[in-house]
């Protein structure tokens, strides 16, 4: 729901909602079973396979997500410390968690005020790039990627798209959370909906990097360094790191086949 507000086809129509669909489970199956996050190509083209939309919107769309997601989450970050009923002495990092919620908000702040410039003054910012990144390799990949999400956030111009888009933001990332607090109780975990959101939050860091197909490992690690926080053993949060993972995992995968199989496209296609 969120991706039909932000991309749209070669007429500048919204696309229907059964290609998104089946282009975010396509892509999503792809992240678990191939490295180096190879989900996102893959569910760009196949919105440009499904929909009448070009490459390049597609991947600016995307890109547009990435931003978005990566306000939301160090914003629920900040909350999740807030709210998260730690002691006072305890730390992260060597820093009390009440100073570090303070910084994680500045942060998020200094973010969004950066993404706003970046769509007001996309030509200063690519001078910018252009005189202090030595490295030509480097510098226009950082263009090529300014463009891709200026282009994306262009769409957003609309003050009602912009806020649909931050409010699906919020409401996909709330829904997350709840899955993981909704897990607490089956494993017996004492802690509240602030805890989900940091457990959330360092997963997200954790798997922003590429990685391994599925995340595996790193995903774990995350959650078990979160749940150390809140006194949770290293056995008992394994043991809920896998049992989340698993269940988040097969699903997807199995809707992407069910995307295959019920599209044009193929294993042939997505090889080539």
């Amino acid at each position: 729901m969120r991706w039909r507000h932000l991309v749209r086809d070669a007429e500048g129509q919204v696309i229907p909602p059964a290609p998104a669909w089946h282009a975010v489970a396509i892509g999503f199956m792809g992240n678990n079973l191939l490295p180096l996050r190879a989900g996102e190509l893959l569910r760009a083209w196949a919105l440009t396979r499904l929909a009448p939309v070009r490459m390049s919107s597609s991947l600016a769309s995307i890109a547009v997500e990435r931003v978005f997601d990566a306000l939301t989450v160090v914003g629920s970050l900040g909350l999740g410390l807030l709210l998260s009923g730690l002691a006072p002495d305890v730390t992260l990092g060597g820093m009390q968690v009440s100073s570090l919620a303070r910084r994680v908000g500045l942060l998020a702040g200094v973010a969004f005020l950066g993404a706003a410039a970046v769509l007001a003054w996309p030509s200063v910012f690519r001078e910018v790039l252009r005189r202090a990144v030595p490295f030509a390799g480097l510098r226009y990949r950082l263009l090529t990627l300014l463009d891709g999400v200026r282009e994306g956030l262009a769409a957003l111009r609309s003050p009602a798209r912009l806020a649909a888009v931050i409010g699906w933001s919020v409401t996909l990332w709330a829904v997350n959370a709840a899955s993981f607090w909704a897990l607490f109780f089956a494993f017996g975990i004492t802690a509240d909906f602030g805890a989900a959101l940091v457990v959330q939050s360092a997963v997200v860091f954790g798997v922003a990097v590429p990685s391994s197909p599925g995340y595996v490992g790193v995903f774990e690690a995350a959650i078990v360094l979160a749940l150390a926080l809140y006194g949770v053993s290293q056995d008992q949060a394994l043991a809920y790191a896998l049992t989340y993972h698993a269940s988040t995992f097969l699903p997807i995968i199995l809707l992407g086949f069910h995307s295959l199989a019920r599209t044009s496209l193929g294993w042939r296609d997505l090889r080539r």
